[in-house]
C-alpha cells in the first residue's frame, strides 16, 4: 500500500491538476503539520482517500488559519476549525485511528521555544505523548503490535533535527519507538532544501522519514531496501 505525505510546504508536484494521474496509487493521506486546510481540502477531494493530520507549532497562529482571539491549549480545536473541517480530513493529534489495515498515531506541535501555541517542553511531550498509551495496548491484544505509523510534526531528538531550540527533536520520541516499535515514523518541520537533506533514518525497528514538501511511503517495501543500514543512537537521547 502507498501512502502519500506532506508537510510544511505546499508543493506544486502535489498541488497540481496532475494530481490524479500522479498519485492514482494512493491509498491513504498523512498531513504532518504547518499546511493550510485548504490544501488538506484540495488533495482529499481530488484523491478521494482517507486524509489524517496532526497540527504544526505555526497552524494555530497564522493569520487567517484560526480566531487569533481564542487561545486553545495544545492540540485543541479552534472554534473556526470546527466550523470547517478538511474535506476527508481527520485531525489525530494525542488520537490512535485505523486506517486501511494501518494502525495510526499522531503527535503534533514542535519544542518549546518562544511561548508560542502547540509548544512542548520534553516532559510536557512525554505526558501528552501517555494519551495514546490505552489505545496502543488494546491494538497489540487484539491485532498483535501497538501500531504501524506514527505522524509527528517535529522529529525525534538526534534524528534530522537540528541545534537551534526550535527545531530541535524531542526525547521521548526516541522512547516512544523503543517501547511501541512503530514501522514508520513520519515528521515535518525540518525544511529540506536541494538534494542535502537527509530524508530517511532507520533507528532500530522504525524508518524515520521527513516528509517535507511530499514523501510517499510503500508499506509492502522490503525493508532492507528502504534505507542501507541502522542509524546510531542519538547522541542527544542518550
Amino acid at each position: 500500500m502507498r501512502v502519500l505525505c506532506v508537510a510544511d510546504h505546499v508543493d506544486p508536484v502535489v498541488y497540481s491538476h496532475a494530481i490524479k494521474e500522479r498519485f492514482k496509487d494512493i491509498a491513504l493521506v498523512i498531513g504532518c503539520g504547518d499546511l493550510p486546510l485548504d490544501y488538506y481540502d484540495f488533495i482529499a477531494s481530488n484523491l478521494n482517500k482517507p486524509l489524517f493530520f496532526v497540527f504544526g507549532n505555526h497552524n494555530l497562529t497564522r493569520i487567517g488559519e484560526f480566531d487569533r482571539r481564542y487561545r486553545p491549549g495544545p492540540e485543541e480545536i479552534p472554534p473556526a476549525y470546527r466550523e470547517r473541517r478538511p474535506a476527508g480530513g481527520q485531525h489525530i493529534g494525542g488520537r490512535v485511528v485505523t486506517a486501511k489495515g494501518l494502525i495510526v498515531a499522531g503527535l503534533g506541535g514542535s519544542m518549546y521555544y518562544n511561548r508560542g501555541q502547540n509548544q512542548f517542553s520534553n516532559a510536557g511531550m512525554f505526558f501528552y505523548m501517555l494519551r495514546l498509551v490505552p489505545a496502543l495496548i488494546w491494538h497489540r491484544l487484539a491485532h498483535g503490535r501497538f501500531l504501524d505509523l506514527l505522524v509527528t510534526h517535529a522529529p525525534p531528538a538526534g534524528i534530522h533535527d537540528q541545534r537551534d531550540m526550535c527545531h530541535r527533536g524531542f526525547k521521548p520520541f526516541v522512547w516512544f519507538m523503543n517501547v511501541f516499535k512503530p514501522k514508520y515514523l513520519v515528521h515535518g518541520h525540518v525544511h529540506l532544501y536541494g538534494n542535502n537533506g537527509e530524508r530517511r533514518a532507520e533507528y532500530r525497528h522504525t524508518v524515520v522519514i521527513n516528509a517535507f514538501d511530499h514523501y510517499v511511503i510503500d508499506t509492502e517495501e522490503p525493508r532492507e531496501q528502504i534505507v542501507g543500514k541502522p542509524s546510531p543512537e542519538p547522541e542527544r537521547a542518550r
